[in-house]
């Protein structure tokens, strides 16, 4: 892969908040351009979008379901930086239901996962990296043309040449309203580009539920996704896996909702739009707060601040896909010159 010399000499080190997959590209496309690389993230790993939890004998995904390569450029920096085993075509039966819930096939394309979970790419790409993990930064200074963090156990960090973002709107603006930081255009940015939350539950089978399909898009007041996760590449065990993802309206209006009385709601949708007659015999629950781009949105893709050297980037810049993580990033490191 072709290396991104243009950036300035005068950038040698960039703090970058978050490891998704955008932090994670950015990271390795300056490191390759000679730059000192440090990666904050808040969680135990890397991963963002690219979400899975562990299960008794694997793992099962419950963020992306799965990602699409349109850029030759993403499949090159896969096969380069992540390796061609840690990703797969996964060939499901995907279905959709149109507006008179009628079903028909998904469009034909080639849809890919990571193997054996999605976190196996993000995993693989962190390598490359210094990931700094379980650092919350809280707040950012610039003091003499260099920018100190501040994580919130008290911890500094620095100083750095250049910080890059790559949280979902709402964490990012909450990091720049608390460092006293100006963005030009940012509150605009925030306000029009927001992320809708999006409640999952992985439920667990002893048999298939399901068997006319691997995918569902689903036309229903609660529930928008549903598919089978055992259904991917690589995933291992004897048990079967539907990943269920509620819509995003109905999530923003039971963002606190308690997560059983959510999981039971999920799987009263399930099966009464698949048919589904047998209880789960084990359900994990997770709560995305910022998940989902909001129809209409037409991002710039990303944001760069030459005279403060600060940048954002991420996929809710670029559309919400998980391509659209690795092209904001792409885009902004080109932007530093």
């Amino acid at each position: 892969m072709k290396k991104h010399q243009s950036v300035k000499e005068s950038i040698r080190s960039i703090a970058i908040v978050g490891s998704g997959l955008s932090g994670l590209s950015a990271g390795i496309f300056l490191q390759q351009a000679g730059k000192a690389v440090t990666l904050f993230e808040k969680s135990r790993g890397p991963g963002g979008r690219l979400a899975a939890k562990r299960t008794g004998d694997g793992a099962v995904d419950i963020g992306a379901q799965y990602f699409t390569v349109r850029n030759p450029v993403f499949r090159q920096f896969l096969d380069d930086f992540a390796g061609p085993d840690s990703y797969a075509e996964w060939r499901g039966r995907l279905r959709h239901q149109d507006d008179q819930g009628q079903w028909a096939n998904f469009h034909a394309t080639e849809r890919y996962v990571g193997v054996p979970r999605m976190t196996a790419i993000s995993r693989r790409l962190s390598q490359h990296l210094d990931v700094r993990a379980e650092t919350r930064v809280a707040g950012l200074t610039r003091d003499a043309g260099q920018w100190l963090l501040e994580d919130t156990a008290g911890g500094r960090h620095g100083p750095f040449d250049a910080v890059l973002v790559t949280a979902p709107p709402a964490q990012t603006r909450t990091l720049l309203s608390d460092s006293g930081l100006d963005l030009d255009g940012a509150p605009g940015l925030f306000d029009d580009h927001p992320l809708a939350a999006c409640w999952a539950v992985a439920a667990c089978f002893a048999d298939n539920p399901c068997t006319d399909a691997d995918g569902l898009g689903v036309r229903h007041p609660v529930l928008d996704w549903a598919a089978n996760n055992s259904s991917k590449p690589g995933r291992a065990g004897d048990d079967v896996w539907w990943v269920l993802h509620a819509r995003s309206d109905w999530s923003e209006r039971h963002q606190d909702a308690d997560p059983q009385w959510v999981t039971e709601r999920l799987l009263a949708a399930f099966a009464e739009v698949a048919g589904v007659a047998t209880a789960p015999v084990q359900t994990l629950t997770h709560r995305w707060l910022y998940a989902r781009t909001v129809a209409g949105s037409r991002p710039p893709g990303y944001v760069w601040d030459d005279a403060q050297r600060l940048g954002l980037c991420g996929d809710w810049l670029q559309g919400g896909r998980v391509e659209g993580a690795f092209e904001s990033a792409e885009a902004l490191v080109r932007a530093m010159r």
